[in-house]
């Protein structure tokens, strides 16, 4: 890995504040946060309504994940437009395909299938804003902070997801789920018009034209490479498994699945916290395996049907290994060509939500033949199995250097 994103001195050196001060930084994080916000939100009023209309632990997991599908069709089409050379433009038209979509869900008695469709639609379009959104991101914070503003946006998406749960929980007893889906709308719009404002165009990195087939080539050449392909594996497969039991909470027990929930992103809020901000770049690499294993092995006590509370301080402690995702991101990084790097985040972005999708559904389709907590046992094992017999291939990773194109 490249000095400037392995010094162990980077934690010291910088902070957040630091990186705040930078105007577009704090443009692509505040656009970020409110987009967080709106999802979070929509997809919780989205969840209550499937589970109240239908029942069915399958339909409610798909619901609050199902617009993760549709991200991967972004990653294997026109991810390539990360890398373009107006990524302002493409991020400001992408957010106005996402405002559109949200806005869409609030209309009253609009029919099932037209609200999965719309989630598909906004999946495949918030895939290509991630892309265009890590591609800048990389452009305006210098390399040596590339961890610490990717851990400050993941703690801002646990905390967003704490405060989107608890609110959405509350706005539903006082407002219908359109009424909820309007103020994400209004939230969707607020980052639309930051982002807007804030972040200057940046004429960058891709010299042939973006589309179907510079994506493949890329794509192609991306997972080629066996040390890339152990590292999309570990960023992609545990994460969405865990995802999917989290899927599974309203069902599990809907009086108090918003604490469940809010719990999983206090304990993901709390490990970016830690592992990006007070850790140095070797020690992230030293502890992410027992992080991983992290994030699974407290899930194996819903097979005994804790008590809530110990429930939730199970979730908690779990969620805190979501942080292993910084080191493998960072490996990734130091591994990928700069002309591509918009692309390759973005196509590890669409697979960790499609993943999350994939978990949903899975748990979803277990769950309607056993009890919700038999599914998260079972997927926590899964989820477990496939950090210990990958890890072999993630330590070789470690050696993958610049040379693809």
């Amino acid at each position: 890995m490249p000095s400037d994103t392995s010094s162990p001195t980077t934690p010291s050196t910088t902070g957040y504040r630091a990186l705040l001060r930078n105007r577009e930084f704090a443009g692509l994080y505040a656009s970020f946060t409110l987009t967080t916000a709106a999802s979070t939100l929509s997809g919780f009023a989205l969840g209550m309504l499937v589970d109240h209309q239908t029942g069915s632990p399958f339909l409610t997991a798909v619901s609050m994940y199902g617009a993760t599908f549709a991200t991967v069709l972004g990653a294997l089409t026109l991810m390539s437009v990360a890398d373009g050379g107006r990524p302002r433009r493409t991020l400001v038209a992408l957010q106005c395909v996402s405002l559109a979509g949200v806005a869409a869900q609030a209309i009253p008695g609009l029919p099932l299938t037209a609200r999965f469709g719309l989630l598909l639609v906004l999946g495949f379009f918030q895939s290509l804003g991630t892309g265009t959104r890590m591609g800048l991101l990389a452009e305006v914070a210098p390399a040596s902070t590339y961890a610490l503003a990717r851990s400050l946006m993941n703690i801002t998406s646990g905390g967003m997801a704490i405060l989107g749960y608890a609110l959405g929980a509350l706005l539903l007893r006082y407002l219908s789920p359109q009424g909820v889906f309007v103020i994400a709308a209004a939230l969707t719009g607020l980052a639309l018009v930051v982002v807007a404002t804030t972040v200057r165009e940046h004429s960058i990195r891709l010299t042939r034209r973006p589309g179907l087939r510079q994506t493949w080539t890329t794509n192609v050449a991306l997972f080629s490479r066996s040390g890339q392909r152990a590292l999309m594996l570990n960023l992609w497969v545990p994460n969405g498994l865990l995802v999917g039991c989290e899927a599974l909470f309203i069902s599990y027990s809907p009086h108090h699945a918003g604490a469940l929930l809010a719990a999983g992103s206090a304990g993901m809020l709390i490990g970016d916290l830690v592992v990006g901000r007070l850790l140095t770049a070797d020690q992230r690499r030293r502890y992410a395996f027992g992080l991983r294993l992290l994030l699974a092995v407290p899930y194996l006590l819903f097979a005994t049907h804790p008590s809530t509370p110990v429930a939730i301080a199970a979730v908690f402690v779990a969620s805190i290994g979501f942080a292993a995702t910084l080191p493998l991101q960072e490996q990734l990084l130091a591994s990928t060509p700069d002309p591509v790097r918009g692309q390759v985040q973005g196509v590890e972005s669409a697979g960790r939500m499609t993943w999350q999708g994939v978990g949903a559904a899975i748990a979803g389709g277990v769950a309607q033949h056993c009890t919700p907590g038999t599914a998260i046992t079972a997927l926590a094992a899964i989820s477990v199995a496939v950090t210990v017999f990958s890890r072999p291939f993630v330590v070789r990773a470690r050696a993958a250097h610049r040379t693809w194109t």
